[in-house]
């Protein structure tokens, strides 16, 4: 368990202003930028039309308020 609160305690810090801005002035590199481009190839091939694409959209959004337990209000 100490690896997952090392994870947790690393995805829960609150950063400078300073390594903030750092952070979003880098540049992603070839490797990142290759990865994101498959990713939308990949999406684009198994959702190929705007409306399967918002399916997906609103199937994932109701999964994710499921998990985090949100209640869907009417």
């Amino acid at each position: 368990m100490r690896r997952q609160d090392d994870v947790q305690s690393f995805a829960e810090r609150r950063l400078s202003p300073l390594e903030a801005r750092q952070y979003l002035e880098t540049p992603i590199s070839e490797a990142e930028r290759d990865e994101v481009l498959a990713l939308a190839r990949w999406f684009r091939r198994r959702y190929p039309t705007p409306l399967e694409r918002l399916a997906y959209v609103r199937r994932a959004y109701a999964r994710w308020q499921r998990t985090l337990g949100i209640a869907r209000r009417q």
